[in-house]
């Protein structure tokens, strides 16, 4: 599998495909259905129609946080600082919620207009006028370790990132962010803040879909996972053995793991951050239960661990072990991180459909979809493309099955 040639997934995709604002409705959004066999489409707004009464619908409940901030220098050089994660203190709650200086690890743009010194910028919270100040510290990695300053004790770093910085608006949209990006950009439900990227899938739910969805008896649960920059980044290697994936933190409550347990055969995740989540939590089971010891602290998940595990645990056995660990620690939620690349060949253990926008040539996400549909991918997104279907983050969005069978007659009675 990891032999896989990149350019068996690409596919030409025009400019003015790709979605540079939202639909101005959410939900007015295109649909395409694909169940195993055949594509069809609809409007998002008719998604209740498409999902089994019975079903168990996870989202993402991640924020997109204003991570872009810009400064400039006292000679006119236009610096940007780009939010990625918290470092000092590390928990995202701590640092949003901190008075005191925060470090944060950060890319910066035109680096080489900053070689040393501090950099400020003005800021404006209930009429008056602060200031915020940057200081490079030490390399962490591709990025830079950041001490944020502020010269007002009353005020926490979330509400002068607020304040101050810009919604991240994914480099394939050619355009600076607007007002409607601070609603748009962010999804409904959205509530934890962490991520430099929306979970797009869930830009089509509305308050009334969700009610819909509600009437019929599906399910819901939420998983945080806070999504990075590295979600952009372009796979450049000929070869997906050359790919490094990014590494982003996740959080699901003991509740959510339990109702996963319990919905098995059921379970329908919204957008690629909560299969990727699901399917870590699953091989994060397989490791505390062949190796208890070296799972005490940090829980993670490598790049390839997932195909390296030879294991015939059950997805019961995984979960429960993922309870009996939080319980044994008094803990309420997992904590965990993760790096799973999921390609063609990977057998998911933990879904049975997906809700997901249309993603990028050779990207990671275009494997994902691979991984689940088979060589079927190419027949849907000709079909969206054929169809006037809008791509990538603000754009439209898909329903796929594995199998018509997995439901039942259901999809012979809709």
């Amino acid at each position: 599998m990891k032999d896989i040639e990149l350019s068996e997934y690409d596919y030409d995709l025009p400019y003015e495909r790709i979605a540079q604002h939202p639909v101005n409705e959410r939900d007015s959004s295109q649909l395409l259905i694909y169940n195993g066999y055949k594509i069809s489409k609809d409007m998002f707004t008719n998604i209740d129609d498409y999902l089994p009464s019975d079903s168990l619908l996870v989202f993402n409940n991640t924020r997109v946080i204003r991570a872009r901030i810009l400064f400039r220098k006292e000679t006119g050089a236009a610096i940007e600082v780009f939010c990625l994660e918290p470092l000092s203190p590390f928990e995202y709650e701590l640092s949003f919620n901190s008075v005191e200086p925060v470090e944060w690890k950060c890319i910066i743009g035109n680096l080489k207009k900053w070689k040393c010194g501090k950099i400020m910028t003005p800021f404006v919270f209930s009429g008056k006028e602060y200031e915020l100040t940057a200081e490079k510290l030490q390399p962490e990695g591709d990025a830079w370790r950041i001490l944020f300053t502020w010269n007002c004790s009353d005020l926490s770093f979330g509400e002068v990132i607020e304040a101050t910085g810009h919604i991240p608006l994914p480099p394939y949209i050619n355009r600076e962010d607007e007002a409607e990006d601070i609603t748009r950009y962010q999804t409904v439900y959205a509530s934890i803040k962490g991520s430099v990227a929306a979970p797009t899938a869930g830009l089509h739910f509305t308050n009334n879909i969700l009610e819909k969805l509600d009437k019929k008896g599906i399910k819901s649960v939420e998983v945080t996972l806070h999504i990075g920059a590295g979600t952009f980044q372009p796979v450049k290697s000929t070869n997906i053995s050359g790919h490094k994936m990014h590494c982003e933190r996740f959080f699901v409550t003991a509740k959510t793991i339990e109702l996963l347990l319990e919905n098995q055969g059921k379970i329908i995740p919204v957008g690629t951050t909560s299969v990727r989540t699901l399917e870590s939590l699953y091989w994060l089971g397989v490791k505390i239960i062949s190796d208890p010891l070296d799972c005490r602290s940090d829980l993670s998940l490598g790049q390839w661990e997932a195909y390296d595990m030879e294991t015939t645990v059950t997805v019961k056995e995984s979960m429960e072990a993922l309870l009996n660990h939080l319980r044994e620690r008094n803990l309420s939620y997992l904590q965990a991180s993760t790096s799973i690349i999921i390609i063609p060949g990977y057998d998911f253990r933990m879904i049975n459909g997906m809700i997901t926008n249309f993603h990028q040539p050779r990207s990671t996400l275009l494997l994902l979809i691979s991984a689940w549909t088979g060589i079927k991918w190419k027949e849907i997104y000709a079909f969206a493309l054929e169809n006037d279907f809008r791509f990538l983050s603000y754009g439209d969005s898909s329903l796929l099955f594995k199998n018509s069978t997995l439901f039942g007659s259901f999809f012979y009675c809709i």
